[in-house]
């Protein structure tokens, strides 16, 4: 069984590597953040970044059933922006889960949201997911800073 608690820590721990990443984005000449870098599925450092944000969005939006039409990187055209967005989705996560019982987080789904597959999972491990699903992803980014000469700071949860 997992807390609402420890979820809350592990998520807004994840948010705050985020930042130390984005605050170091923030450095980085903007045309090297929009360069294509073979070998990444999001083949940019600013549409890894959406990715990332937007995930964390659209699940959050599925858990509860809610239309997610989703937005692109030309609606974060700035770190600024981009930094608005994350406060935004981070907030939203925070409410979805102070809205849940230690049950309701720890209960499969009982319906599929629309566009999901394989097993049916509680929120708790779905927002779980999302942890991991962001650090894969500022994983990929970290890669792709190196290649462009410009590598990241330490941003894993346990930190000097």
């Amino acid at each position: 069984m997992f807390t609402k608690a420890g979820i809350k820590e592990l998520h807004s721990e994840t948010h705050q590597s985020l930042v130390i990443l984005l605050q170091h984005i923030a450095t980085v000449p903007a045309n090297l953040l929009r360069q294509p870098i073979v070998g990444f599925g999001f083949p940019t450092v600013w549409k890894q970044l959406v990715h990332i944000l937007t995930v964390e969005e659209g699940w959050v939006h599925d858990l509860q059933f809610k239309e997610f039409t989703g937005w692109s990187e030309e609606q974060a055209p700035t770190i600024e922006a981009l930094l608005a967005h994350k406060s935004r989705i981070l907030a939203a996560t925070r409410a979805y889960l102070d809205r849940l019982s230690e049950e309701q987080l720890n209960t499969s789904l009982a319906k599929r949201p629309e566009g999901w597959f394989g097993e049916l999972r509680s929120p708790a491990f779905i927002l779980l997911h999302v942890i991991t699903h962001t650090f894969h992803h500022k994983g990929q980014v970290v890669a792709m800073l190196r290649v462009v000469g410009h590598p990241a700071p330490d941003t894993d949860l346990q930190r000097e």
